[in-house]
């Protein structure tokens, strides 16, 4: 069975090594010049529960999960009776022959117990998946090296082994290949999830200084900057807790070091004090917020939307901000690059919402040509300015002249209370209302920087689907397939939430018979966004709010229920 959209399931227990199966089959998938898209749901637990890898690949860019599955990788029996309703019609189920499944149809029974010791039953069942799909015998050798060598060199052999004995076993059993042929010249590509590609971002804008403290799914933003910091000169540091990571963050830009803070929902509820500091000390910090499924604690290992309203109201008192929620990897790199520019520019922080679902997504992206990205440098004041110096002078467009502590003549005075222009603090409430207006003057800047949603498909469509951050590669897709049906449909995705410029997308609003928006939360919150900020009513909804990502095919399935 051969098929130009292919996905693969690998299901079993935490600790069985799926991600690393699933990791190298993704590699050698991209490697042979596929694109490639790789979801994974997995429980709160060390070991056991049941976790999955899943992996879809194209001869094209894969913009979106797919629920169906063409190869059932089962590791466990538990994972045939959770996933085989799964199975298109063409598809099949890769068991071992211990599961006593022979005769299930459609099954494709393999004897791990030949191919290798009972700890490298997952490398046998990847081994078998990698022959079956027309993988090429030495990439996939390479492969297993490039993942598993550098950490564990002495399985070497022991896993080529593996490998001849699969790819023996499979041409004895003379089954047709599955899956898309490789490319006859594959193009260079990389692997890269969402959160590697923000610290990726981070670091090509010239990121100094990074503060986080461990939390599902935002950890995994500083684990990449950890394994480059020495290289790229920027130091990483494990705070005690959220609140003392993003005053962390806080002293070091104060110093003169862009800086970035990580967390997630639960521990970036612990940071809105430090987040109003640096608003009222107008200290320029991004902060990413990897969103998961609360109150509390939640789902921890699951993804939703729900954080919205949160980050757009965090800090109190009022003040200007941006909020870029990435639909892609590439776009987590590149906005995350646009938050430090507009932080450093209008001096405050600034925010990249993500998810899990975003975080954990891993795609086949074409190379970043970071080297000719220009850094963001901290947006000081030229040459050194006169005795009167004002660090907190009032302007017309309310950004003041910042110099560095210990980097100049002058005495840069800075305070959490109310000041005045030189810095000190005042309760003159004539000064109150200048400072409040010239900070939120800040905000005409930004807005006039925002980045326009982005539409595709009919101009004056009678159905325009809605949506922000992650769901952007579901609602495209699920927007093509109803255009080859026949019907009129246009999409229109915001990668930047906040601020909201009514002129750069409500005509378009306006253009369509009907609107849908489609958010992972339970409320619509950036639907009613929409409605605060613009006055302009979406009615109908898709929402998801189990902790799994919205794929095309639930688009599809709400949308006829609206109907």
């Amino acid at each position: 069975m051969t098929t130009d959209d292919f996905s693969i399931l690998i299901g079993g227990e935490a600790g069985q090594g799926l991600v690393t199966a699933g990791t190298i089959l993704a590699k050698a998938l991209m490697r042979s010049g596929l694109g490639v898209l790789v979801t994974q749901s997995y429980e709160s637990r060390i070991r056991g529960g049941h976790n999955t890898f899943t992996i879809r690949c194209a001869p094209h860019r894969v913009i979106a999960p797919r629920e169906s599955v063409d190869l059932l990788l089962a590791l466990t029996p538990a994972t045939v009776e959770m996933h085989r309703g799964q199975l298109t019609a063409q598809g099949c189920m890769l068991v071992d022959t211990a599961f006593g499944l022979a005769e299930c149809d459609p099954c494709i029974a393999v004897p791990f117990k030949e191919l290798a010791e009972a700890r490298m039953f997952t490398m046998a069942a990847t081994a078998v998946a990698g022959a079956l799909l027309g993988l090429d015998r030495a990439l996939m050798g390479q492969t297993v090296n490039d993942v598993l060598g550098a950490k564990h060199p002495e399985l070497t052999e022991a896993n080529q082994s593996v490998l001849t004995k699969a790819w023996e076993w499979v041409a004895r059993g003379g089954f047709a290949q599955l899956g898309p042929p490789p490319a006859q010249q594959p193009s260079r590509q990389m692997l890269m999830d969402g959160n590697e590609a923000i610290a990726a971002g981070a670091m090509s804008a010239g990121v100094r200084f990074c503060s986080y403290y461990p939390m599902t799914p935002g950890s995994s933003i500083m684990q990449a900057m950890i394994t480059h910091a020495r290289r790229v000169g920027v130091v990483v540091e494990q705070a005690e807790d959220e609140i003392a990571a993003i005053n962390m963050a806080i002293g070091a830009s104060f110093a003169g070091a862009p800086s970035m803070a990580s967390t997630s929902g639960g521990g970036f509820a612990l940071m809105v004090e430090g987040v109003s500091l640096a608003a009222m000390m107008e200290t320029p910090v991004v902060v990413v917020v990897a969103q998961r499924p609360g109150p509390a604690t939640g789902l921890p290992t699951r993804s939703e939307q729900a954080d919205l309203e949160l980050v757009l109201h965090s800090g109190h008192g009022e003040w200007p901000r941006a909020i870029f929620a990435p639909g892609d990897v590439e776009e987590c790199f590149h906005l995350t690059r646009r938050a430090f520019e507009l932080s450093e520019k209008y001096q405050g922080p600034m925010f990249v919402l993500t998810d899990q679902f975003l975080a954990d997504s891993v795609r086949s992206v074409e190379p970043f040509d970071a080297a000719n990205l220009p850094t963001v440098a901290p947006l000081v004041a030229a040459g050194d300015p006169p005795a009167s110096y004002k660090r907190y002078a009032i302007t017309e467009t309310g950004v003041s002249p910042r110099l560095v502590p210990c980097e100049t003549s002058h005495l840069v005075i800075t305070d959490s209370d109310e000041h005045d222009e030189q810095g000190h603090i005042t309760e003159d409430l004539g000064i109150r209302v200048r400072m409040v207006d010239k900070r939120l003057r800040k905000g005409r800047g930004i807005a006039g920087e925002v980045m326009p949603p982005r539409h595709t498909g009919d101009d004056s469509p009678g159905l325009l689907l809605v949506s922000w951050g992650s769901t952007k590669g579901s609602m495209e897709e699920a927007a093509a397939i109803l255009r080859n049906r026949g019907q009129s449909v246009g999409t229109l995705h915001f990668s930047q939430v906040w601020p909201l410029v009514a002129d750069l997308f409500v005509p378009q609003l306006e253009k369509a018979s009907q609107v849908v928006c489609i958010e992972s939360n339970a409320t619509a919150q950036f639907a009613k966004l929409i409605r605060r900020e613009t006055g302009f009513h979406i009615p109908r909804h898709i929402l998801r709010y189990d902790g799994l990502p919205i794929t095309p095919e639930y688009i599809l399935r709400q949308l006829d229920a609206l109907e």
